[in-house]
């Protein structure tokens, strides 16, 4: 089946649409499992839920937040009564989970109908994407002539791509070096990920327990707020305030580095419309996102505490792992606890440094990610293939994974033009400044508007 030929709206106004009757959540759940049929959803799903979404529908009443609306949840989380595989074969026959994760839970309390687990990258270890056993979803950046589809981008491809698609409003994933705003950036789609300790991270499969944060993908940043308040049981502070309220700064450091002539263009582009609609942008270099490299050489945390929760399955079943991922997983092998505790000290530090240097601004602008999405046939599956795939994940996790070592909060926008490939600009900020970020990213979605694709200004 084809993908659909109108763009879908966000949440809000199909909640409004509900509510004035031109709509209704039986109508729209129909509209979402047909979309997840579509060959543009192939792979984007690992368990579909259908009749029992239609059941949830039918029950939600037209006052919930998400009122009955399709949601998606990342296969890393766990549902009641089954396994929690996180993308691998490892754990398809894992005893079923006891009860729904908490963000599942009150995902389900707000009246949301979950359509499906969607696909991951193995143990959520990637930014790229791509799946061996289950397939690779195909983003949704005009496939390469000679090389076909592109990459979503991960660890959360499948729950990007059902949400670009209009399979679901909501995607739930989660972000440990920026698997939430990846794969935003490469499919067009808003991604935040909040402060991590806002949302409890219980009942997901863990990848690193000091940088893991649940999160969601949304069509639109009124979305994002909404779903925020969902998942961390709280309300978002709102605000009015103008574009020219806000100091923002752009770090050229680090984050420009090797960065495509498309993504330099959009980036360029966008900044250039917010001054003109009057924001204050200063310009500065950070040295301490130059340490970073150097911090983490010994695989970071993701690697020491991914091998501490993977050990005994490797000496038992390493054969049926993703080879990329074990080989990241069995570098935390070799790493000392003297060497761990001082990655723990040299974090406090740094972050005490960047939160001070940050200290005058209300967000930093950068890339998202400083490609555009590369064609799967590029880093799929095979040993020879490996090295573009270990350097695409490399340039993929480098701009959103500064702000997981920050303990921070961030936002994904889309910001290219039509009939560009997507990308994303992205505004962070240290822990705790998600209500400043949330409310300066609806004034910088609205600002772009003129810029982006027809398809992206309708939701807003």
């Amino acid at each position: 089946m084809p993908a659909p030929s109108t763009p879908p709206s966000d949440l809000h106004a199909t909640r409004a649409a509900i509510a004035r009757g031109t709509t209704s959540a039986r109508e729209e759940i129909e509209r979402a499992i047909a979309a997840a049929q579509t060959s543009a959803c192939a792979h984007a799903f690992v368990r579909t839920y259908f009749d029992s979404a239609r059941r949830e529908a039918a029950a939600a009443r037209p006052n919930q937040p998400l009122a009955g609306l399709a949601v998606s949840i990342k296969d890393l989380f766990d549902l009641a009564g089954e396994p929690t595989p996180a993308g691998s074969t490892v754990l398809a026959h894992a005893p079923p989970a006891r009860a729904d994760a908490p963000a599942v839970a009150r995902l389900r309390a707000a009246g949301g109908a979950i359509i499906g687990r969607t696909n991951m990258s193995e143990f959520a270890y990637s930014g790229v994407g791509i799946n061996p056993h289950y397939g690779t979803p195909a983003g949704t950046g005009a496939a390469d002539p000679a090389q076909g589809p592109r990459i979503p981008g991960g660890s959360s491809s499948g729950a990007a791509v059902s949400v670009a698609q209009g399979a679901a409003f909501v995607g739930l994933g989660s972000d440990t070096g920026g698997s939430i705003r990846i794969p935003a950036a490469l499919n067009g789609i808003v991604g935040f990920k909040s402060t991590a300790r806002l949302v409890p991270t219980a009942g997901a499969l863990p990848l690193s327990t000091t940088l893991d944060t649940v999160s969601a993908m949304t069509r639109s940043v009124r979305d994002a707020i909404l779903v925020h308040e969902i998942l961390a049981a709280r309300p978002v502070v709102r605000t009015h305030a103008p574009l020219s309220a806000y100091r923002l700064v752009i770090v050229r450091n680090t984050f420009f580095d090797d960065i495509e002539a498309p993504v330099a263009t959009a980036f360029e582009r966008a900044a250039a419309r917010l001054r003109a609609q009057g924001a204050r942008i200063d310009e500065m270099a950070l040295p301490a996102i130059d340490e970073l490299p150097a911090i983490n050489a010994g695989g970071g945390f993701s690697a020491a505490e991914s091998y501490a929760w993977h050990r005994r399955l490797l000496e038992r079943d390493s054969a049926a792992y993703d080879p990329r991922v074990a080989q990241r997983i069995l570098k935390g092998a070799a790493m000392p606890a003297y060497h761990y505790l001082g990655l723990m000290a040299a974090r406090s530090d740094w972050i005490t440094r960047v939160e001070a240097a940050l200290a005058p601004f209300d967000a930093v602008l950068s890339p998202t990610v400083p490609i555009i999405a590369p064609p799967i046939a590029h880093v799929a599956p095979g040993a020879s293939r490996d090295a573009e795939f270990f350097r695409i994940n490399a340039l993929l996790l480098r701009n959103p994974a500064v702000v997981n070592m920050l303990d921070g909060c961030a936002i994904s926008l889309p910001c290219h033009a039509g009939g560009e490939q997507p990308c994303g600009l992205m505004l962070w900020h240290a822990a705790l400044h998600d209500d400043t970020l949330l409310a300066l990213a609806q004034q910088v979605e609205r600002a772009l508007q003129p810029l982006v694709p027809p398809a992206l200004r309708s939701s807003v």
